[in-house]
């Protein structure tokens, strides 16, 4: 398999850290950041290596040569003027196999890329990976419709008093190259997000959108390298990929992140509880996967259309992301087994496996998002809440917001009762050893 690797920045806003490298150059952990990469690729079969190189070619050419060392081969093909991230590749199209993944050389990750590239389905031109950042509002965003294709691009800076999911085109790619030929002119297309590919999406064709919560970081600048390098050094890296069994929270929507309001019917009705971004930016830092899993039983009632519980997700997403945090995934069940309500969707009206305390949200993140269950917590307000986490065998804490418990219907006594969801994850994260291997009995 093929993997075109974007190798010709020219690094300006890291000129004193790199001494005149190319961007791709820059160290981490003692090797570049491009040397990483075509581990990463060799590692999931990735062994005919193309290096797009432009500024600093020689040295990228004087350090990795035919790629023998690493197991690859590599090829280089040098621009002699800039032309952008899509133009390079539309230049050098020709040469290119029929199907092959791109890279930024500026990038450091650890991404599953078998996983990412059979994911690729042949009706798309194009599959992109997209991810959750801490920084959305100054982010170049994608929005998928329900079939997980690319819907409409939202370039930065975004509109006002919009709400936006927060999933970021990561520059990460698969691509057929005979949905690129028609299109082949670097002038015209010299960047994919910017040009190429909402070009592409007015012509009618295909883009597939890939979620992910792995691992992927832009490192052109010096603090983001800073970041990147830390993140290394504390092995956050290592283990960021889906390949590796994560730990996770997941976390009641209502009641637990935002205010309690008898059914959110409306964006309008969400409010977010103080020191819920922080305290799930600590998690998002800790390198802890974040899962809301919520039952919205007024989508079966009539109450909320889907469209209108996106909206809400939106919202919240979006204030989440003006204060630094991010959510890896929401799972809602749109179920209602009780009959009788004004507009209900019959279609929706029956018990199902994950409608809680069952536990097929859980099982379904497990599943995408390849979590060790024996480092996982639940955080919720109810006694709902608490039975879900026993029948996952998972550990619970009961925050004393929203329905704080109340009811009792559900006997399950949870781990440990806490005010709110920032002293629980103070609880959690004080000590790291409860993410260590644990298994409640269901």
């Amino acid at each position: 398999m093929q993997a075109v690797i974007i190798a010709g920045g020219k690094g300006a806003r890291l000129r004193e850290r790199l001494g005149g490298l190319p961007k791709p150059m820059a160290p981490v952990g003692g090797r570049p950041l491009l040397e990483h990469q075509i581990l990463l690729a060799r590692h999931y079969g990735f062994t005919d290596i193309v290096l797009l190189t432009g500024y600093g070619a020689q040295y990228v050419r004087e350090y990795f040569g035919n790629g023998e060392r690493w197991g690859v081969e590599v090829r280089y093909c040098e621009e002699p003027d800039p032309l952008g991230t899509a133009g390079a590749v539309l230049a050098n199209l020709a040469g290119l196999q029929e199907r092959f993944l791109v890279m930024y050389g500026d990038t450091m990750l650890n991404v599953h890329l078998q996983r990412f590239w059979e994911a690729h389905a042949a009706s798309s031109a194009a599959t992109l990976f997209l991810h959750p950042n801490d920084h959305p509002q100054d982010s170049d965003l994608v929005e998928l419709d329900a079939a997980g294709r690319v819907a409409v691009f939202h370039p930065c800076p975004h509109a006002a008093g919009k709400y936006y999911a927060n999933l970021v085109n990561a520059a990460l790619y698969v691509i057929d190259r005979k949905a690129l030929e028609p299109y082949a002119s670097p002038a015209a297309f010299p960047d994919f997000g910017k040009h190429l590919f909402p070009h592409l999406l007015r012509e009618g064709l295909r883009l597939g959108g890939y979620r992910s919560p792995e691992y992927i970081k832009d490192a052109g600048t010096p603090e983001r390298l800073d970041t990147v390098i830390a993140a290394y050094e504390s092995g956050r890296i290592a283990l960021g990929s889906l390949a590796t069994p994560a730990p996770a929270v997941f976390l009641d929507r209502d009641g637990t992140l935002n205010r309690e309001v008898s059914h959110v019917k409306a964006p309008s009705e969400l409010e977010v509880l103080p020191g819920t971004a922080s305290a799930i930016r600590r998690l998002n830092e800790a390198g802890i996967r974040t899962v809301v899993i919520t039952n919205q039983p007024v989508v079966a009632r009539g109450e909320c259309s889907e469209a209108d519980l996106a909206e809400i997700h939106r919202k919240l997403e979006t204030e989440l992301g003006a204060g630094g945090a991010y959510l890896d995934a929401i799972y809602y069940c749109p179920h209602h087994p009780e009959r009788g309500f004004a507009g209900e969707r019959p279609e929706l009206k029956f018990p199902c496996a994950c409608r809680k305390p069952a536990t097929g949200l859980v099982a379904q993140a497990v599943r995408d998002l390849n979590l060790d269950l024996a480092r996982c917590w639940l955080i919720g307000d109810s006694s709902r809440d608490i039975a879900t986490a026993a029948g996952a065998g998972i550990r619970s804490i009961l925050v004393k917001t929203g329905h704080a418990g109340a009811g009792g219907v559900y006997r399950s006594a949870p781990d440990a009762v806490l005010p709110d969801l920032p002293q629980a994850v103070d609880f959690l994260l004080a000590d790291r050893s409860r993410f260590e291997g644990y298994r409640k009995q269901p």
